[in-house]
């Protein structure tokens, strides 16, 4: 007994094949972690500083988060910290419920995402259809971009929680207090930022660019906002103060920010599998180690975190293949937090605003987007509806209609695979229903279906006919099934093939079930053939099987079924 309950824990725990292969890769992980690190700052700092919360959290939450997901997490190189996507949800937060919010926000959001760890949703949360992910993406890039125009002009960030609406606001302001020299800053960080790359790949062109910035405003001794202090030291913990009132007026906020940062937490790791050759990552794993570090991380004064994609692909790319990169990632900001605090508290906040709107911009992946917009239309609607909730509503909704909004064009694509036209016997078999094949050779239900030609006119000229049933016989197909087989009509004998039907649900069940009482109170025999052991359950439940004229109107084999077809035809 005291196995079991130890069991789920045991199964999250690190353990010692995490570190596989560190002895060889070492130095690698080493060079990867400090690459990553240096590219995580300026994000670091900019998140904090957007959410209203300061450059300081955004910094914690990069070292301490980074440091405790890298250990209990589920990938080996995956590296995580604050994001565009969770600053997206948070900055409403803050603008509701204050900054002392943001800690009790952090801490039920990580209670609510280990406790789906242990309940080993991980593998559930993956299955987002990919217009919804590249949906939700567009909308996030669009809303990071909107969110740094304030900072962009030079202006106070206007009242308001729509990102859209305080952008304008703050574009109006500009007309009159706006500033050049911080809109000239934003210009000189994407110009680097774009330039970098091409002189060489391996610079850190984020950091360039604000290293580059934080020494034009400091020659030309520009009048522009600068991020300020940082703490000389890391904190020490702190627990926020909770009560029921909190608990219940945040329970909503806190698993919207859960669920967030298990998707995109999880939709990190799984591109990060994409990238490199080492171990796949284990999706509960990676829920508990996300959700301890939300539970730790606003103790020393962050903010909720996630899986971190582009961090985790500079990571990838500079070499990382063990958990080693991550904590060295951690480190290098820590030495930062000690040692640099006076010269990071000199970077300009409009430089900050240039690295995040060049980001935004980055995050929409064309050759992602275009084949989604390409494909179908009901697609292309998913991505389109998912990226304008996004930025209209919120992340969490955005991601909850594009998934309904998705089900919904599934579910109208099958229904209308759905027919029942009765054709010539050896005519093009429909995608779900169609006549005649009963008789046919090639149709490959059962072998030995061959009936001659002869024997083929002469079941047709008594009246029998026989419908295949193909796909899916589901709510959203049953009406028009049910409508197109009660039509027929001059007929003394309906077979009703079953074998390869692959869905049948209750609703499809009790259709087929008035069909076969239409039918048969019509004077026409229905036999149905071969239904799977499930579909068989579900029909004998709703009751569709006791509507049959006689038990022995259900059949295994389709020769048996044609025989008694003969039969019975031949003596009517």
């Amino acid at each position: 007994m005291f196995t079991r309950v130890l069991d789920p824990v045991r199964r999250l725990m690190p353990r010692r094949d995490d570190y596989e292969g560190v002895g060889r890769s070492w130095r690698k992980d080493v060079v990867a972690g400090l690459t990553v690190g240096v590219v995580a700052l300026p994000l670091a700092l900019a998140f904090g500083i957007t959410t209203g919360l300061g450059a300081d959290a955004g910094l914690m939450t990069a070292i301490v988060a980074g440091l405790v997901a890298a250990v209990f997490g589920g990938s080996n190189v995956q590296v995580s910290g604050p994001t565009g996507a969770m600053t997206v949800v948070l900055v409403p937060i803050v603008a509701r419920y204050g900054v002392e919010a943001v800690a009790v926000v952090g801490i039920l959001a990580g209670a609510f995402i280990v406790t789906a760890a242990f309940a080993r949703l991980g593998r559930y949360l993956a299955y987002i259809p990919w217009p919804v992910v590249e949906g939700f993406t567009v909308g996030i890039a669009v809303i990071i971009f909107l969110q740094q125009v304030p900072a962009a002009l030079g202006v106070p960030k206007p009242e308001g929680e729509n990102t859209a609406i305080v952008a304008a606001k703050a574009i109006g302001d500009a007309f009159s207090d706006g500033s050049t020299a911080a809109l000239g800053i934003v210009v000189l960080v994407a110009f680097v930022m774009l330039l970098t790359p091409r002189l060489h790949r391996s610079l850190p062109a984020s950091l360039v660019a604000v290293v580059v910035a934080t020494v034009v405003a400091q020659l030309a001794d520009l009048d522009i906002g600068r991020i300020g202090l940082l703490p000389d030291s890391l904190p020490a913990p702190a627990v926020p103060s909770f009560s029921l009132t909190r608990i219940s007026e945040l329970f909503s906020a806190a698993f919207a920010v859960a669920l967030l940062a298990a998707l995109e937490s999880l939709l990190s790791a799984k591109v990060a599998d994409g990238m490199t050759d080492s171990r796949k990552h284990d999706p509960d794993r990676e829920l508990f180690g996300q959700g301890l570090a939300n539970l730790i991380t606003p103790l020393f004064g962050g903010m909720p975190a996630t899986g971190a994609i582009a961090r985790t692909a500079v990571n990838v790319r500079a070499g990382a293949r063990t958990r080693l990169s991550g904590i060295v990632h951690a480190g290098v900001l820590v030495l930062v937090v000690y040692f640099g605090g006076d010269l990071v508290k000199e970077i300009p906040i409009a430089a900050l605003a240039g690295v995040l709107m060049v980001t935004g911009v980055r995050m929409v992946e064309v050759h992602n987007v275009r084949p989604v917009l390409r494909s179908t239309r009901g697609d292309a609607a998913v991505l389109a509806v998912t990226a304008a909730a996004t930025i209209v509503f919120d992340l969490i909704l955005a991601v909850e209609i594009g998934v309904a909004v998705a089900a919904v064009l599934a579910l109208r694509t099958m229904s209308r695979a759905a027919s029942a036209v009765a054709e010539p016997v050896r005519a093009v078999v429909p995608p779900m229903f169609d006549r005649p094949s009963a008789l046919n050779a090639d149709d490959g239900d059962h072998a030995g279906e061959a009936v001659d030609a002869e024997v083929e006119a002469d079941l047709f000229s008594r009246h029998i006919v026989a419908y295949r049933l193909d796909g899916a016989l589901f709510f959203g197909a049953a009406q028009r099934f049910l409508t197109e087989l009660t039509a027929i009509a001059d007929v003394r004998v309906v077979i009703l093939r079953m074998p390869q039907l692959q869905v049948l649900d209750a609703t499809g069940a009790q259709a087929l079930g008035e069909i076969v009482a239409d039918l048969e109170g019509r004077g026409i025999t229905v036999l149905l053939v071969g239904p799977r052991p499930e579909h068989l359950r579900v029909l004998g439940a709703v009751g569709a099987l006791d509507r049959l004229a006689h038990e022995n109107h259900l059949f295994v084999e389709l020769d048996a079924a044609i025989a008694h077809a003969h039969d019975h035809a031949g003596r009517q």
